[in-house]
């Protein structure tokens, strides 16, 4: 992993796709999906109009994270 990739890993999730392409943000999770065999939504995800959205939502999800993370959460059941 160069510098720069590692610099940008601190801001989204990267994938390398088997070809080589590095993926990040929206685009790595849409490969995700495709990949453990949810292609139809991958590729619904993946058209013009929808792709530019998917990358907003990542992108407040990715900067909430610590909010949503406390929402979420269960905690866990007395022993």
């Amino acid at each position: 992993m160069n510098p720069g990739l590692y610099a940008a890993c601190a801001h989204a999730v990267h994938v390398v796709s088997a070809e080589g392409q590095v993926l990040s943000a929206g685009g790595a999770v849409i490969y995700v999906l495709d990949v453990l065999g949810f292609a139809r939504l991958a590729r619904v995800l993946n058209s013009r109009p929808i792709r530019p959205l998917i990358e907003l939502g990542y992108h407040l999800v990715a900067r909430n994270r610590h909010l949503i993370a406390r929402l979420i959460h269960c905690p866990r059941p007395p022993v």
